[in-house]
């Protein structure tokens, strides 16, 4: 297969939704307590981490497609329980994998304007490096919650994107 941008995003998208799939799987064997417990994260707790992720996958598909998604914060809890988060985050992921494989390698060069929640700035970018970004914050942040399920002693299994099915290339 030819590497282009949108090959590489289509990558990205696959590597998110098995990611989460694994990391979902590997939460609903946390007692509710533990997976909501203050751990010193970012957004606290395996919870907190896991609403952001949805909660910022929906922002930013907003921003790409134009579909409105409103929020007062970027830690704002979109749904207190797991099987409610969970069900979203498989649907959400679904979005992003069809949006994703509908791009054209054109669409990549259009720009867009996105006003920043924090600092309520106007910006603009290409669509490309958003894009990118989106994908970059999706592992930053499954990597704290690789750490928070490490302090846990929980075994999540490999998180490399090379071992994903499908990836490494056979021979003929």
């Amino acid at each position: 297969m030819k590497l282009t941008c949108k090959s590489l995003f289509i990558t990205q998208s696959h590597y998110n939704q098995w990611m989460n799939q694994k990391l979902y799987a590997v939460c609903e064997g946390i007692p509710e307590q533990q997976r909501k417990q203050n751990m010193g994260a970012f957004f606290h707790s395996i919870h907190g981490t896991l609403n952001h992720l949805l909660l910022g996958d929906r922002l930013w598909m907003s921003r790409f497609t134009g579909v409105e998604f409103s929020v007062a914060s970027l830690d704002q809890e979109l749904y207190s329980d797991f099987g409610e988060l969970r069900q979203a985050r498989i649907e959400t992921d679904e979005i992003i994998d069809e949006w994703v494989n509908s791009l054209k390698q054109t669409d990549l060069e259009r720009i867009i304007s996105v006003t920043a929640m924090v600092t309520q700035r106007t910006h603009r970018f290409r669509l490309a490096e958003a894009l990118l970004h989106f994908f970059h914050h999706q592992t930053h942040h499954r990597g704290q919650l690789t750490t928070l399920l490490s302090q846990l002693e929980v075994d999540f299994g490999v998180t490399d994107m090379m071992w994903m099915p499908g990836v490494e290339v056979m021979p003929q």
